[in-house]
């Protein structure tokens, strides 16, 4: 009898795991790829932990140079055909620190802006920097006089290190710079300039001995280490706060998709972004690995560099993969090692179209900002998915999807006040709880730009959320797709436009009586481009020519209006705010749109009518914009 009921149990236990074992690839097709995924998640949280509990923090700078120790002759970046070891990186990099010390005399918790493009000198700069205990903030190159300026005063920089092929955007500020006694320092020998200063030749006499380690220790793991700027609603970019925290987060990225130390990674987007900084070198020195570096992000160049260099992982955005498909095809299409790409804004149609001519290339999405306390990662490879989550993620990370309304540009409340969270698939407003597990450390310098990043009483009296401004969607799968953003931002050309910055420009304009501006859909490409509803003073007449020198003297390159429309009222929302939805609906159609309209007209140095053949041009791509 007690046979019979040990075969029974046998057989009953055989039978479960026989069919847990052909349900589960039917019904959880996605466990175990989650579970392991997730586990590394918890291994590297864990560590975090460990490293906030003992108030002994291994820092990413402190990775770098232990492996400058243990793999001293291993490339550590190839930029223009020639390697730069890790040795050759960190002895530079203690040669700059000494000049930090000893002639800029910079100390422990100063404050140092950095306005350089890609090169292996920004790294050395930025290691040095960091190596004296000083606080970098990395300007992004393509801003002007005035947002210098600005930077500057938001992050308390009393010292600017700028690349030698950008002096010559610092020419009109430099007397300010003087008189806000802020000492200015290049990476250029020989300088005659009398109100800047040779890195360079300084850098010929000193040696390359260690600094004290103790400058660069912290115990602290939310102590901030760098700012980043970021364009928001306030016009002006914005010094979002990085600590040592989202630094160790970020340089986990790559090992997390599974990369090793025998990978190459390929890095043309700029180091002053948090992608190519925080996740690419940062995960380049968290394996060991080695990243060929590029100045500018050249599509004919790209895969000749990736078989010369055996690239096995590179990093997008999604309109470089757009331009990599515009690209002539070849017999050499699918010619190269590449197994990876990790980066974001990557369209399910360009996404198919990039894997049929290139090969089986694993495309993982990473969504999240500079300032966010949440990130998404698609470590499945799902076309068209930003991330993915599931019931153990959202145990750890606690974001909600709520109800938006695009009409009031705000968050829908039922009568107690309380957002309301969508049904899975139906889109909303993407909110991310702020904890001690996912903090926001805000902006520098600016209490209210932080707290207006905030949603309180989001789901229960007294919670806090970080408002994304953006509009996503979960499936049932728990696969997360971006929609849409909401607001005062847009993304063009791989940037982030900030609407108001905009308005103030060209509303400094004399004929200009009001701006809205906001971005347009342009079939076929990343992003949106921008577009400034106008309205003309009386007594005025519109100048194409005037609005065009105001925009290329002031604006970046990506924030200038591609289009301008004439209106004679300006629309308000009920809460007296500029109402963008319309317009942003109605797009550009000359055919469709009887307010007058102009487009961005580099060849004419003007803002010159939209026509319907200049319309179809845009279209097709021909237009240069």
């Amino acid at each position: 009898m007690a046979l019979s009921l040990s075969l029974c149990f046998l057989s009953a236990a055989v039978s479960g795991l026989v069919c847990a074992l052909v349900l589960q690839p039917l019904c959880f097709p996605y466990f175990w790829r989650d579970l392991l995924f997730l586990l590394k998640v918890v291994r590297s949280g864990v560590k975090l932990e460990l490293y906030r509990w003992r108030r002994d923090v291994r820092t990413v700078l402190d990775r770098f140079v232990e492996q400058a120790r243990r793999i001293p002759d291993k490339p550590f970046i190839i930029y223009d055909g020639s390697a730069r070891t890790y040795r050759d990186v960190d002895r530079r990099s203690e040669r700059l620190a000494r000049v930090f010390l000893n002639t800029a005399e910079l100390k422990k918790g100063d404050c140092v802006a950095m306005l350089m493009n890609n090169e292996p000198d920004y790294l050395c700069v930025w290691f040095g920097l960091a190596k004296v205990g000083c606080t970098v903030a990395f300007l992004n190159t393509n801003i002007r006089s005035r947002s210098v300026l600005h930077c500057l005063d938001c992050c308390g920089a009393r010292t600017l290190i700028v690349g030698s092929d950008l002096l010559e955007c610092l020419e009109s500020i430099l007397l300010d710079l003087q008189q806000k006694n802020i000492q200015v320092w290049t990476m250029k020998s020989h300088m005659k300039h009398t109100l800047v200063r040779s890195l360079l030749d300084q850098l010929d006499v000193e040696s390359d001995d260690r600094v004290p380690a103790e400058l660069r220790a912290t115990t602290a793991i939310d102590t901030p280490m760098m700012y980043i700027f970021t364009s928001g609603t306030t016009g002006l970019p914005k010094a979002a706060v990085i600590t040592h925290l989202q630094s160790l987060k970020a340089a986990s990225g790559f090992w997390a998709f599974g990369a090793t130390e025998s990978d190459v990674i390929y890095t043309a987007l700029p180091l002053y972004h948090s992608a190519a900084s925080l996740v690419g070198i940062g995960g380049t020195i968290e394996l060991g690995a080695t990243c060929v570096l590029k100045k500018k992000f050249s599509a004919s160049q790209f895969w000749p560099d990736c078989r010369n260099h055996g690239v096995t992982i590179f990093q997008y955005i999604g309109e470089l993969c757009r331009y990599l498909c515009n690209q002539p095809k070849t017999e050499m299409d699918q010619a190269h090692k590449v197994r990876m790409g990790v980066g974001n804004g990557l369209r399910q149609d360009v996404w198919r179209d990039f894997l049929f001519r290139f090969g089986n290339i694993k495309m993982c999405e990473i969504y999240g900002s500079t300032e966010g306390n949440l990130c998404f990662m698609n470590h499945i490879g799902k076309i068209g998915a930003v991330g993915r989550s599931n019931v153990f993620y959202k145990l750890l990370f606690k974001y909600d999807l709520v109800k938006y309304d695009m009409i009031k540009d705000e968050p829908v409340r039922d009568q107690h006040g309380f957002c309301q969270p969508v049904k899975k698939g139906e889109t909303g407003l993407l909110l991310s709880r702020v904890s001690a597990i996912s903090p926001f450390f805000g902006y520098a310098g600016n209490k209210r730009l932080t707290e207006k990043k905030l949603l309180r009483n989001v789901l229960v009296k007294g919670d806090a959320y970080f408002n994304t401004g953006d509009l996503m969607a979960e499936d049932q799968e728990g696969f997360i797709y971006f929609r849409d953003r909401v607001g005062d931002t847009f993304r063009w050309k791989g940037e982030n436009v900030a609407t108001t910055e905009v308005a103030e420009v060209l509303g400094s304009v004399d004929f200009v009586q009001e701006v809205n501006v906001y971005g347009v859909e342009i079939p076929g490409r990343e992003g949106r481009a921008g577009m400034a509803a106008l309205i003309v003073r009386p007594c005025f007449l519109f100048d194409g020519e005037k609005l065009f020198e105001c925009a290329v003297k002031d604006l970046p390159a990506y924030a200038r209006p591609v289009f301008v429309r004439l209106q004679d009222i300006m629309e308000m929302t009920s809460t007296f705010k500029q109402q963008k939805f319309q317009l942003v609906q109605s797009g550009f159609n000359p055919s469709t749109i009887s307010d007058p309209l102009y487009v961005l007209d580099y060849h004419q140095r003007s803002y010159t009518p939209l026509t319907e053949q200049i319309h179809q041009s845009v279209l097709s791509g021909e237009w240069k914009m």
